[in-house]
């Protein structure tokens, strides 16, 4: 390789500086199902009034993900990530002990708020950072740092536990969050983006086209691959969240919460700690796999292995290793949608306003947050979660038919048009 086309030093510490921001960041979401049980008993609201404030994680998290991500890269290289990881990691401190001393809804409604836009803040720049730095590698890049999201909460996942059953889940929320907000001003005043010509674009490969031109997010909003990619990114962000905010909640209810399998711990918290690593590592796999075979291909591949997964947890979950085994098999085949879907678009649409045209797409995930309470509903209706499985199931196997009788031929359509002037 030519000094010329040598890739930028420094690009690799920035990328596990970003998955370490994303570790920090991935208790709001992945340990929430933690907390839901202790503040029934303590507040007496519902599971639905709580699982609001979930919701509303989800969407504050998403939605300002495009505003965050058009800051950035217009701030530059130099002080965007910065500046906006540091304004993250104060609000998710905040954040943190609102939860603390929420008594009642409406304060707990307000730190997720809070939350979700820091969460977000970070969630954008660090995504942003590594398509920009990796657009040789891109499945992988994005992959390492939606795993630290994914599976961050692995690590904590039993001290969080531990810390609610031995000082109430109020500490958990103090201390956690004011622990994670210091380690995120630490962090965040390292973290920059390449400067303007030293990331060089990828060599063309049949499996994954690259635009030469850049799209500003009015183009990629007039974009019919755009809003496929949306769809197809609500409906698997849906089930993957039912399961995500539920799974404490579905182990209670299969009576499986306080049953001992390994080492003293029970089923729920060895499916919470093997959920949170299956989560991570499908984002790297997949997305290193469509590296190599392409995104639709990939698609196709992890979204049918997903659907049987939420069948064989409807047909086989009720025992305690089957139920740890089924739902990790969900977290696996779910979460690379974080790694394929900002890749797909960056392929499609450019780097040079990345961060925002990624961050677009990803409020699908806040779209599909407000889908979560149903499967309470539907659960409530049929009398069992089966039908909420199956019913994941289904839109797993639409996804996939759109991504290899849809999707595939509008990029093919997309990279073939003539390329107007790069910008």
């Amino acid at each position: 390789m030519s000094q010329a086309s040598a890739p930028p030093s420094g690009r690799w510490v920035q990328l596990w500086l970003g998955v370490l921001c994303m570790v920090l960041i991935a208790n709001l979401q992945y340990s929430w199902t933690l907390f839901v049980n202790p503040m029934q008993k303590a507040h007496g609201w519902s599971i639905a009034e709580i699982q609001v404030a979930f919701s509303i994680f989800i969407a504050t998290e998403t939605w300002l993900t495009p505003i965050e991500g058009y800051i950035v890269d217009r701030l530059g290289p130099a002080i965007g990530a910065r500046l906006m990881v540091t304004f993250g990691g104060v609000l998710v401190g905040i954040a943190w002990v609102i939860n603390a001393y929420a008594a009642s809804l409406g304060m707990l409604y307000v730190g997720a708020a809070i939350s979700g836009i820091g969460a977000g803040a970070i969630y954008a720049t660090c995504v942003g950072n590594a398509v920009k730095w990796f657009p040789d590698r891109r499945g992988l890049a994005v992959g390492l740092t939606a795993g630290g999201f994914g599976a961050g909460a692995a690590l904590t996942v039993v001290p969080i536990r531990l810390v609610i059953e031995t000082y109430g889940y109020a500490s958990a929320f103090f201390w956690f969050g004011v622990v994670q907000g210091i380690v995120l001003l630490i962090v965040a005043q390292t973290l920059r983006a390449p400067a303007a010509g030293t990331v060089l674009p990828a060599p063309a490969t049949a499996a994954v086209p690259q635009t030469t031109r850049s799209y500003t997010s009015a183009e990629v909003l007039r974009s019919p691959a755009f809003w496929l990619m949306y769809v197809m990114f609500v409906l698997v962000s849906a089930s993957g969240l039912m399961a995500t905010a539920q799974i404490a909640p579905i182990a209670k209810d299969f009576g499986l919460s306080n049953t001992v399998i390994l080492f003293g711990a029970t089923a729920l918290s060895v499916a919470l700690v093997v959920d949170s690593v299956m989560n991570g590592l499908a984002r790297p796999f997949f997305g290193h796999v469509s590296d190599r075979i392409g995104r639709e291909y990939t698609m196709g591949l992890a979204f049918t292995l997903g659907a049987l997964s939420y069948w064989l947890l409807a047909v086989a979950g009720q025992s305690p290793w089957t139920f740890v085994i089924c739902a990790a098999l969900i977290f696996f085949t779910w979460g690379e949608i974080f790694s394929l879907f900002p890749s797909t678009c960056t392929d499609l649409f450019g780097t040079k306003y990345a961060t925002a045209n990624a961050m677009l797409l990803y409020t699908a995930k806040g779209t599909s947050a407000f889908l979560v309470p149903l499967a309470n509903v539907l659960k409530t209706a049929a009398g069992g979660w089966a039908s909420v499985f199956l019913v994941a199931a289904a839109m797993n196997m639409v996804v996939v038919v759109l991504a290899l009788f849809v999707l595939r031929p509008i990029r093919m359509r997309h990279h073939a048009a003539p390329l107007a002037t790069v910008t």
